[in-house]
């Protein structure tokens, strides 16, 4: 249980609830323990009235020579009676064969209301309990989701790259969910079988050590079975889960390339694929299932053999004189109602592996250390400067993944109010420009810096805040178009004049208000009941709304007609405020750049201003003597 114990500060934190639900737990066993006593007595009581009067009234001797006798009262009677200051012995010295009938009936209907009484104690207590122990293990899966998922968003670029979204939120639902039946109902029924076990065997050695002796006899095979099952079970509930990330990952990839799939025809290849991944988790599944159905029948085995034991060895017993006729119906029930628990035992041991396994998983990435982070201490926490500059001093970039060198000893340097193109071709390292400026990932080497500092001096919130970034792989939520634009500012009104300005800036107010709930028309997920340029348009509003210091766009116009194109860069370039980094394939798009860099394998080969370039006669013409050839 190493990874579990980790879970020991939340626990903590609501150690107020669980102390309450122990306390519960404990009062409810008490009269579950009470209850079968009654049932004890009671028959002790009527065995004692039969033998002292029913059968010599049968044998015909007077009810007279009977005077000195009195009908045993059960102790729990004597002991209700002395708490309204009566003696139940006193008037229980019968007069006639009718009498001894009628206190026969008394005794069994009283026993009989203070056995259901006891119950109904114990119902209310084990309603408490779960209200108590059951409630603090959803808060602390409440607190559990909630710091996976601020972790999440602490994990760097490089994190997601190299895991499944899939995986990802098996994680945080089914492994959590697993967590949470270990801190709730596992350590409840643990709780209650410590406790109840405690009282049982207590009040067993106390009637009868030899008997207790007997009727617990199987319990020490049944902890080494489960100590031999619970070693599999942890094994393959690992498997189990690692095959279940596995469909999970599958299905979201599949779902998300559903136009993707279907425009290929590949439909039965998925489902194929499908099929193979969904066996290999039912597989799992049996595997697991199986080994945890050997614990019940186990656990029913071994107690029909301590009843058994308890009724043979109890008779013996009881005709030896050693033992009373309604101690054996106290054994019995008391057997049986360790039934459930040591059953539980075996569920537990399921749920605290599957638990382990689960928790083992979720600390894997709570304790992954994002590659980029804000300085410990002594960072800048003040925003950019309105009029913030960009320094690239000799950068390169490897991906750890592939071994692809992205770029090489690029330096550049872009000041207030100026626009920087960066071109070349496809794999050129235009894209992981823009990933580095933004600090998703830092470089292995030279400097960047914004205002005159490197960014790993700058707290990172403080740093992001003050850029505009519209992707290429362009993302809307599955919300209102009107939160979608109004995402890129905090605390703005969706409903507000800004964020129709800057649809107007980004060209696509027109086609929001042809909508029939225009600006509250809600988007499908990833926006996919719009078109890719709309798509792209209202990406570039949610940047330009935040009217960012530095505002990096990357290949975001690829999907817009060239008087389009036009009007929303007029538009960027109103932003004076702004310092702007462009990524573009069309070099179109860059033709008003103040200056262009053109990129080549990682490596700057050319930079200038458009005209300056053609005229150079290198790169940048051959490719855009092909795009005016539509090559």
């Amino acid at each position: 249980m190493k990874s579990l114990l980790s879970l020991n500060p939340m626990i903590w934190h609501y150690r107020g609830r669980l102390l309450l639900g122990v306390v519960f737990v404990v009062l409810t066993n008490i009269f579950a323990v009470w209850a079968p006593s009654m049932i004890g007595e009671g028959v002790n009581a009527l065995n004692d009235a039969n033998r002292d009067f029913l059968v010599p009234l049968e044998q015909g001797v007077d009810i007279d020579e009977l005077s000195d006798r009195e009908v045993r009262v059960p102790d729990n009677l004597q002991m209700l009676a002395s708490v309204f200051g009566t003696d139940a012995r006193t008037s229980l010295a019968p007069t006639s064969r009718q009498d001894v009938l009628d206190l026969v009936v008394w005794i069994g209907l009283m026993q009989a209301g203070l056995f259901l009484l006891a119950y109904l104690i114990k119902g209310v207590f084990s309603f408490l309990t779960r209200q108590t122990i059951i409630v603090m293990s959803r808060l602390v899966e409440f607190d559990l989701k909630g710091a996976i998922y601020d972790h999440y968003q602490t994990l760097d670029a490089t994190f997601y790259k190299a895991n499944d979204t899939g995986d990802l939120m098996n994680r945080i639902s089914e492994d959590v969910s697993n967590v949470r039946m270990y801190l709730g109902p596992a350590i409840m029924y643990s709780l209650n079988l410590t406790v109840l076990v405690s009282l049982v065997v207590g009040v067993m050695l106390y009637i009868d050590p030899v008997l207790t002796a007997f009727a617990l006899l199987p319990l020490p095979l049944m902890s080494a079975g489960i100590y031999f099952i619970s070693a599999s079970i942890h094994k393959k509930s690992d498997a189990k889960q690692q095959a279940q990330s596995a469909v999970s990952s599958f299905v979201q990839q599949h779902i998300a390339g559903m136009r993707v799939l279907k425009s290929f025809h590949r439909e039965r290849a998925a489902a194929e694929r499908f099929d193979l991944e969904t066996d290999r988790y039912k597989m799992r599944v049996l595997d697991l299932v199986k080994v945890e159905a050997m614990f019940m029948p186990l656990i029913v085995l071994l107690v029909g053999l301590s009843t058994i034991l308890t009724v043979y060895v109890g008779g013996h017993r009881v005709a030896s004189g050693h033992l009373d006729l309604g101690h054996i119906f106290q054994f019995v029930f008391y057997v049986n109602l360790l039934t459930w628990p040591f059953a539980s035992v075996g569920w537990v041991t399921s749920l605290v592996q599957k638990a382990e396994a689960s928790m083992a998983r979720i600390l894997d990435f709570l304790h992954a250390e994002p590659a980029v982070q804000s300085p410990s201490e002594g960072g800048r926490t003040d925003a950019l400067s309105p009029a913030p500059s960009l320094v690239f001093d000799r950068v390169s970039w490897t991906y750890p993944e592939t071994g692809i060198q992205a770029l090489h000893k690029l330096s550049f340097e872009v000041k207030h109010g100026e626009t920087l193109g960066i071109t070349g071709r496809t794999g050129s390292g235009k894209s992981t420009v823009l990933q580095l400026a933004m600090r998703m990932m830092d470089p292995q080497e030279g400097t960047i810096s914004v205002d005159g500092s490197p960014l790993a001096s700058w707290s990172l919130p403080a740093l992001r805040d003050g850029f505009g970034y519209v992707p290429q792989d362009v993302f809307l939520f599955s919300d209102t178009i009107a939160n979608n634009i109004a995402f890129g500012s905090r605390g703005l009104d969706p409903q507000g004049p800004e964020v129709k300005q800057a649809a107007s800036d980004a060209g696509v107010s027109l086609d929001i208000e042809g909508f029939d709930q225009g600006y509250n028309t809600l988007l499908g997920e990833r926006g996919v009941n719009l078109s890719g340029g709309q798509k792209q348009r209202i990406s570039i509003a949610r940047a330009l709304i935040k009217k960012p210091h530095l505002l990096l766009l990357d290949d975001c116009l690829s999907a817009v007609d060239t008087e389009t194109e036009d009007a929303i860069l007029t538009a960027i370039r109103r932003q004076e405020a702004s310092c702007t980094l462009m990524v573009s394939h069309r070099l179109a798009s860059l033709r008003g750049a103040d200056r262009i860099l053109v990129l080549d394998e990682g490596r700057l080969v050319e930079q200038g201003t458009h005209a300056e370039l053609l005229a150079h006669g290198g790169l940048y013409a051959t490719m855009h003597a092909q795009q005016q050839a539509g090559v």
